[in-house]
């Protein structure tokens, strides 16, 4: 079957998942960041953070945006074993985050037990220029593998940065929505006909992209709304590519 999406916590669903289930786990959790004080960052929602007073479109709220960087820290290596569990030898993470949060980040990653191998980044040309600063204008991946990678298995070559704005207007259907050009060639590293794990799936970017590319997709997200969201652009998806039978929704 092409895809699974559950709708629940994270931690709950993937406790009930089977050793050596998928090829690759691609996600991009609730970074706990945006903003430049501890207050800022704990007492204000997702959509207060990531979303402009003057936005035309009014998004969704999402959970699990409040926790202070230890508790961040905890929470992620604990998902991040569990998510290793599920991962074939020789298969891969790579997780999304931000400035602020990258060394928590690759710490809890290595501690989950994964083989730290680099930092990606996506830049965002549309960025806001601030004066007399730098440009905050890229995310970043942290990618590791599950031991050691055998290329021959996958053999392909794919590049560490990535370019392109967020979706607007629409095609924004997600605060912190990532685009499906950039998740096209991040689900690349899964070998063909592999099977790509997303635990914070949000509005489902990461699921079209890997369904596009011929791989299988498991994704858990918790916001019912933005499940609701997701199931129906994996609907769509397999309508446009593949048959409308070989659909599974989990709830």
């Amino acid at each position: 079957m092409p895809f699974s999406l559950h709708q629940g916590d994270a931690l709950s669903v993937l406790s009930g998942l089977p050793d050596d289930c998928v090829d690759s786990v691609i996600t991009d959790p609730p970074y706990n960041s945006g903003g430049r004080t501890a207050k800022e960052r704990t007492t204000r929602s997702a959509k207060q953070k990531y979303t402009s007073a003057d936005a035309k479109k009014d998004l969704a709220d999402f959970t699990g945006e409040n926790m202070d960087q230890r508790s961040y820290g905890f929470w992620l290596t604990q998902i991040m074993t569990e998510a290793h569990r599920l991962t074939k030898t020789g298969g891969t993470v790579l997780l999304f985050t931000d400035w602020r949060q990258l060394p928590v980040t690759t710490d809890a990653i290595q501690a989950a037990g994964w083989l730290w191998r680099g930092v990606l980044a996506w830049h965002k040309p549309q960025a806001r220029p601030q004066k007399g600063r730098f440009t905050q204008n890229c995310e970043f991946i942290v990618w590791a593998s599950k031991g050691p990678i055998d290329g021959s298995r996958n053999p392909v070559y794919l590049p560490g940065l990535y370019s392109a704005s967020q979706p607007s207007g629409a095609k924004r259907q997600h605060i912190t929505q990532k685009p499906v050009e950039v998740m096209r060639e991040l689900v690349k590293i899964s070998p063909p006909g592999g099977t790509v794990l997303d635990f914070c799936a949000g509005s489902g970017s990461t699921g079209v992209a890997a369904l596009l590319e011929g791989r299988d997709f498991i994704g858990v997200e918790k916001t019912e709304h933005y499940a609701s969201i997701a199931a129906d652009r994996l609907t769509e998806t397999i309508r446009e590519t593949l048959t409308q039978d070989d659909v599974i929704l989990t709830a």
